[in-house]
């Protein structure tokens, strides 16, 4: 299956999670509260700084991830842009494919992949990038992976 690459939105991403944008004027703040905490009992606050190689789009995906019991932040510390893959899950919790989508992000906007979203790991276009990830975790059950049977193939994004 093809994805083409598009440009995130906050409308286009909503049902995946949420952007984090930076505030639009000096003295604002955008509060993410809301996205903070986990079901799982024993769940603690982690946080992590990841490096993440620069790739080049097309790209095939070939596992996809989700994290069960809590949201999952990427902040990017230094990045140009990096590509997010979504896509919601079936009745039965498998990922709906006929409904990924693939986006690209510029590098001063963080996501917030909702509990339970299938999305694909960091990737970084145009340079190497740096992100801070934060979730809420408990030591077992965190994240679940699945190889693809069917790749999907990321291309570029349309010129226009």
């Amino acid at each position: 299956m093809q994805l083409r690459a598009e440009p995130v939105t906050a409308e286009a991403f909503a049902p995946f999670g949420t952007l984090v944008l930076p505030p639009e004027a000096p003295g604002e703040r955008a509060f993410y509260t809301q996205w903070l905490g986990a079901t799982a009992q024993d769940a603690t606050p982690r946080l992590h700084v990841n490096f993440v190689p620069q790739s080049m789009l097309p790209i095939t995906a070939t596992v996809l991830e989700r994290h069960p019991h809590a949201a999952q932040i990427f902040l990017p510390l230094e990045a140009s842009r990096y590509l997010i893959v979504v896509t919601p899950s079936l009745p039965d919790g498998s990922p709906d494919l006929a409904r990924a989508r693939c986006f690209v992000a510029p590098g001063n906007v963080g996501v917030v992949y909702r509990a339970m979203t299938w999305h694909m790991g960091a990737t970084a276009l145009d340079a190497k990038a740096h992100f801070a990830v934060c979730m809420w975790r408990n030591d077992r059950d965190d994240d679940e992976f699945l190889t693809l049977t069917e790749p999907l193939e990321l291309l570029a994004e349309s010129k226009q």
